[in-house]
């Protein structure tokens, strides 16, 4: 018997895919559904990470074992292949950013192929190409033309490594999410935006429809992020200049117990306070420059500055001072709140920083006496954010908060004071960036006409090669060529906009361009994209919940609402992969992550290798950073691409942690060379291919037919119900030992039937065929050597029959006044009666009732007998 050289094997029959283009995909198959599962699209570092291996394999396994249960599937891959890093690259290397980029693509290409993964290569696509990005300005233009795009000035985040915009998504604890040690600035700057919170309603209602497919936290966490709150905007007269000051605020029945005004340090009303009141400048600018996250967070102390201005609230009159402070944040509401301290938390931590006057304006109920508690501010330790009985609000006195809600609302509305209004947390999507490696932005700058689009005639505006990458500032300023251009409206002189577009434009529609992706005259065509849209499965990490996962919602509403397409939403279904973890090793005395190399271990413990140092040890996720990353390359080169896959899906649940242990990749190699070994030294049992006869079966034939069925159940029920793949490589498992005690104890014994062989045979296919969407080079080879023709791929999969996992005979329990004294074994066929029969004449329960009468007999058939006796 030859050996199971997985070297050998995997290059084969990659390579017979490839000669056979197995895995292109047709638009419409007559009489198949089309199912599109999807991984989201990978940015070409340049290598892949065990945590695409898993991302990816989980992919690959859906979409073979969909298109075995007579699916028509769309699997494509492409390469989210504009952004930072390029660029960086090309200022340490010298090399241009598209060298770099289609060298990674090209190194990452090759290693997905090594994986087996049933991707169609003729749909591949990259967003750094003019075919694609032609696509990015189309739609750009088409919704600037439709009121979606805008420009204005705003306080942007800045990164200053960067060098440039990042979206507040993209801003991490205060840092760049790719400069973890880079603080973020505020700066202002003319920028392109995106009308998303034309959508917000529509976003926060579509999640009805995707409340069966996507989980909940996913939900719960865009939901947070859209923010919609119910309130009143109260407007503030400014005592320096006359003109309103607008407030939103959700609990109107505080407006009476306001003592002071807060505006938000990158307020507009800021810039004039500033040139009246210089002093203060450095104190916001510092407030400015403080962590967006770190500014709201609970327990953070929070600070502020007086204006020396003054505002009035229109209720009962009174001057308050206005304040700026950095617990304020113009991207919710109107950036400026009525500070009521004895009713909010963060209004009265402020408050008693800074000794402002404290108001109350609701007093609690007391819960027995139902009587009122008069709360005096000078003994508030914490705020009193409860319901209960107003007072201080004038005619609104006495009656409870609740009911003050609705009235003074009223009230504001009726005297012009306000009115009732929603806010959304979620603010319009800023997209410009100033680097080179983006899609153009389409503008044109015209003294006589303004802003211009390009025509659609002059699309793509490619990228210019004249740019200088020095690190400083927007290469694309470096280009005469590209600022320099034609006034597509007048034909004069026209300067083009040196912005490019955030990389996450790229990635919100890409989805779409695979179902059509040669299309020259069109991003995609309507009915090809309708017969595949929304994506059935899509795959990917949590932490896109709130930027492209929100992202892609958006732009598929707007492409749907400009007739390009018809569904709702982009995603069906959706899965979320867990962490890949693995051991850290950290040295106090070195300050330094170690490699493994460096390590020795002993037990539970850790060694510094050259000095014995005892180190620290931690299973974190896995990073370069912390030195604990795998190459799957090294893996697939030690075990093979299948035993990688199978390690992969049978450690965890999809959706769990996963925590790589190299033992376990031995243990995976065993159990394929124990099927490797099944087969081969089994084939003789192959030869007989005639149906089996169900009526001649033994009661040991009957046992494997039924385990057979049972894992077909429980194979297909895993992967349907909630993809638990390591339940169904179990299963697998398990059946494959009940064969081998099959194969020892009953083939070649006096036991052996005719029929016998063929289960046996029966059980061999069917184990192959439902390894082979996690193991396919492995399976599609031993397809071969049983002698079959086609690839896994194309064949049907297996179908269970519920009769047969059911045992026809049944173990009954016997008991007597209650207690076990017995057990039958009995056809399930059996009638109660002659159940009672039989049970009454077991020679143990005889002995427990002789010389005592029989009061009755109970039988739950299939389960249980009692006799009851006095």
């Amino acid at each position: 018997m030859r050996e199971y050289n997985f070297g050998e094997i995997e290059k084969k029959w990659q390579e017979e895919w490839k000669n056979q283009n197995l895995f292109k995909t047709e638009n419409k198959v007559e009489g198949k559904e089309n199912y599109y599962v999807l991984e989201m699209l990978p940015y070409p570092s340049g290598k892949l990470h065990v945590g695409h291996a898993r991302n990816y394999t989980i992919g690959d396994v859906i979409a073979r074992y969909k298109r075995m249960k007579g699916l028509n599937v769309l699997h494509p891959m492409g390469w989210d292949s504009f952004g930072l890093p390029a660029e960086n690259a090309a200022i340490q290397n010298g090399a241009h950013p598209a060298i770099w980029t289609k060298s990674n693509i090209e190194n990452m290409n090759r290693q997905l192929k090594m994986m087996g993964l049933s991707y169609d290569w003729d749909r591949e696509i990259a967003s750094y190409t003019p075919e694609y990005y032609k696509w990015n300005q189309w739609i750009f233009k088409k919704m600037y033309e439709k009121g979606l795009v805008y420009k204005k000035k705003s306080t942007v985040n800045w990164c200053p490594d960067c060098q440039t915009v990042l979206a507040n998504e993209q801003v991490e604890d205060g840092m760049c999410w790719r400069h973890s040690k880079t603080p973020v600035i505020q700066k202002d700057l003319e920028q392109w935006f995106f009308k998303i919170t034309e959508y917000a309603d529509e976003l926060l209602q579509g999640h009805k429809e995707l409340k069966e497919g996507w989980p909940d936290k996913v939900l719960t966490m865009q939901k947070n992020w859209i923010g919609k709150s119910y309130g009143t905007e109260v407007n503030l007269k400014i005592i320096e200049t006359g003109e309103n000051l607008p407030v939103f605020t959700t609990r109107v029945e505080t407006l009476y117990g306001v003592t002071y005004a807060v505006i938000a340090p990158e307020h507009p009303l800021v810039d004039e306070i500033l040139k009246v009141n210089p002093s203060i400048k450095s104190s916001v600018f510092e407030m400015k420059n403080t962590d967006m996250i770190e500014r709201t967070a609970e327990g953070k102390e929070k600070t502020g500055i007086a204006t020396g201005w003054h505002v009035i609230n229109p209720v009962n009159g009174e001057e308050i001072p206005l304040w700026i402070g950095d617990y304020v944040l113009m991207n919710y509401g109107t950036g400026a709140v009525m500070a009521v301290p004895t009713h909010d938390e963060r209004d009265f931590a402020f408050a008693k920083k800074y000794n402002l006057p404290l108001k109350v304006v609701i007093n609690p109920i007391d819960k027995k006496t139902k009587e009122e508690i008069v709360i005096i501010p000078s003994e508030m330790a914490n705020a009193f954010v409860g319901t209960g009985v107003m007072t201080n609000s004038d005619k609104f006195n006495g009656i409870s908060s609740k009911e003050a809600l609705t009235k003074i609302a009223e009230y504001v509305e009726e005297k012009g004071y306000g009115e009732r209004t929603v806010k959304y947390r979620l603010k319009d999507w800023g997209v410009s960036r100033q680097r080179y490696w983006g899609t153009p932005i389409p503008a044109l700058y015209c003294e006589k006409c303004g802003i211009v689009m390009e025509n659609d005639e002059n699309l793509p505006v490619k990228l210019p090669t004249d740019v200088e990458f020095s690190g400083n500032g927007n290469p694309l300023e470096t280009s005469e060529s590209f600022k320099h251009a034609v006034c597509p409206k007048c034909g004069g002189e026209a300067r083009r906009d040196t912005d490019t577009m955030d990389t996450f434009v790229d990635s919100s529609w890409y989805f779409l361009r695979y179902c059509d992706p040669k299309n020259t005259d069109l991003p995609f065509a309507k009915d090809i994209v309708d017969g595949w849209a929304p994506v059935d499965q899509y795959i990917g990490g949590i932490e896109h919940a709130v930027m492209h996962l929100l992202y892609s919602r958006f732009f598929h509403k707007v492409l749907r609402d400009m007739g390009l397409l018809s569904s709702n939403e982009p995603f069906k279904r959706l899965l979320t992969q867990g962490m890949v973890l693995g051991p850290s090793y950290y040295s106090n005395a070195e300050n330094r992550f170690l490699y493994p190399e460096d390590v020795e271990i002993k037990g539970a413990q850790a060694f510094l290798k050259t000095t014995g140092e005892e180190v620290q040890v931690k299973v974190e996720k896995m990073s370069k950073s912390k030195n604990n990353g795998v190459d799957p390359e090294i893996m697939i080169n030690k075990y093979g691409a299948d035993t990688t896959r199978l390690f992969i899906m049978f450690a965890a649940p999809p959706e769990r942690e996963l925590e790589w242990n190299e033992n376990g990749l031995a243990g995976a190699a065993r159990f394929l060379n124990k099927v490797w070994r099944l087969v081969l030294e089994n084939k003789e049992y192959l030869e007989d291919k005639k149906s089996i006869d169900y009526s001649k079966l033994t009661k040991e034939d009957k046992a494997l037919v039924r385990k057979l069925h049972q894992t077909i159940k429980k194979v297909t029920e895993s992967i349907e119900a909630d993809y638990h793949f390591n339940t169904s490589i179990a299963a697998t498992m398990e059946l494959l030992n009940e064969m081998q005690d099959f194969r020892a104890n009953i083939l070649g014994t006096e036991k052996e039937t005719t029929e016998s062989k063929k289960i046996f045979r029966e059980a061999m296919i069917n184990v192959v065929i439902m390894l082979s969407p996690f193991t396919p080079h492995f399976c599609d080879e031993l397809w071969e050597e049983m002698g079959n023709a086609g690839k896994l791929f194309t064949i049907a999969w297996p179908i269970y029959i519920e009769e047969l996992t059911i045992a026809d005979e049944v173990e009954i329990a016997v008991q007597v006044n209650g207690k076990l004294r017995g057990t039958l074994e009995v056809d399930r066929s059996i009638p109660k009666d002659e159940i009672e029969k039989m049970a009454l004449e077991i020679e143990n329960v005889k002995k427990f009732i002789e010389m005592k009468e029989v009061m009755k007999v109970i039988v739950v058939p299939g389960k249980i007998v009692n006799i009851v006796v006095k």
